[in-house]
């Protein structure tokens, strides 16, 4: 469906997303690959997968962003042990129950070890999916490590074009980086107008216009995005007296909608977050024009992509950078939003804490998952918090 067939405006949007982020089976991406020869569909872990080598071999990536609150978890829990995140689960269950089905293959990367895990465990349940894994590159500062990752491209794009029949060209890289650009540059915009008007566009309609590029074509992905950026940069709106929140944690496992929702309800403008990473992880765009795309691509991982607890990057201190964000969004409070048993996030919290103690930042922990239907207590442990800010 054309976003151009729908009203433009923001609530339209949102309801239009919302409705495929919330339907199952993937059918706008398995229609894609139905409209032409030599496609494919490919299920991605929602942080760092080169989209644009996928794509460029004639395969949209779709991202695996769990099962959400909708889905029990009947069979995953036998494959795996209890302490481990939601995501994981509910992915391997999702196949369990066929609804990962009209994907033609699945890639998984060294995140963390319960992505690592997954990768074989659901290669052992499912012998006849394809399955490939991701090796990142653990040392920035090395000399080896853009041209290490590049090689490593080439060889995640052959893998690609066994899926699709179609062998990826440099130009077709050059077109695939150029739509990819196109499509970031739209949500850091979309990204800025809610640092600057958070009263014009919330966080809970902003999330489904991003997330649902996880399950679009990017063309049609850059459509929606442009026409949500004129209609929240011509929406009224009065600004209330809420506080100004920085949220982080949630870059891998997706909380539900609801309890986004939730949280602003609380009394937040949430000026800055880390959802959805896999839709905007390059702080710049990548330049498409060069002799090796692949290489730009390796380049922009290691140098100029955000920062998270799984990408192991020595140069930077993730907890400076954090409290350099609260100051330059104005934020009043930061927020520490963690999946349960998300090892990586958990441990970055306490260097978190201590910088934003150091700094004079308020902040607030919570832990979700994803089958979280209630969120009473959530709310009311955060009008608290701000209630305390309001009127100290």
């Amino acid at each position: 469906m054309s976003t151009q067939s729908i009203a433009q405006s923001i609530e339209s949007l949102v309801e239009y997303c919302d409705r495929i982020i919330e339907e199952p089976g993937f059918a706008a991406a398995v229609a894609w690959k139905n409209a032409a020869p030599n496609r494919a569909t490919i299920g991605c872990f929602p942080v760092y997968t080169p989209v644009e080598v996928f794509y460029a071999s004639g395969v949209l990536p779709v991202g695996l962003a769990g099962g959400g609150n909708r889905m029990e978890i009947a069979h995953a829990d036998s494959r795996f042990q209890s302490f481990i995140c939601s995501i994981v689960k509910s992915t391997l269950e999702q196949g369990m129950t066929d609804l990962l089905e009209p994907l033609d293959g699945l890639v998984f990367h060294s995140i963390c070890d319960p992505a690592r895990n997954l990768a074989s465990v659901y290669a052992r349940n499912f012998p006849e999916t394809p399955v490939e894994y991701i090796h990142f590159p653990q040392n920035f500062e090395a000399e080896e490590s853009p041209r290490y990752l590049r090689d490593e491209y080439a060889r995640v794009a052959t893998f690609a074009s066994g899926l699709s029949g179609r062998e990826m060209t440099t130009d077709d890289l050059r077109a695939a980086i150029a739509l990819y650009n196109r499509v970031r540059e739209t949500i850091r915009r979309l990204y800025a107008l809610r640092r600057d008007a958070p009263h014009r566009l919330r966080t809970r309609e902003l999330y489904p216009l991003v997330r649902v590029g996880h399950l679009i074509p990017p063309e049609e992905h850059a459509e929606l995005l442009a026409d949500a950026l004129h209609a929240a940069a011509t929406r009224e709106g009065r600004e209330r007296d809420r506080i100004r929140v920085v949220l982080t944690g949630s870059f891998c496992e997706q909380p539900p909608l609801d309890l986004i929702a939730a949280i602003e309800d609380a009394g937040c403008y949430l000026v800055d977050d880390d959802f959805l990473l896999g839709r905007r992880w390059f702080t710049e765009n990548i330049p498409a024009n060069v002799t090796d795309p692949l290489l730009a691509l390796a380049d922009g991982y290691i140098n100029a992509s955000l920062p998270t607890p799984v990408k192991h990057d020595m140069r930077v201190s993730p907890s400076e950078l954090l409290v350099e964000r609260a100051r330059s969004h104005r934020a009043d409070a930061v927020i520490v939003l963690c999946a349960k048993f998300c090892e990586p996030s958990l441990f970055a919290y306490p260097l978190y804490r201590k910088a934003l103690q150091e700094a004079g930042i308020p902040h607030l922990f919570l832990e979700f998952e994803e089958k979280m239907w209630m969120f009473d207590r959530v709310k009311s442990e955060i009008e608290t918090f701000v209630e305390s800010l309001l009127f100290d």
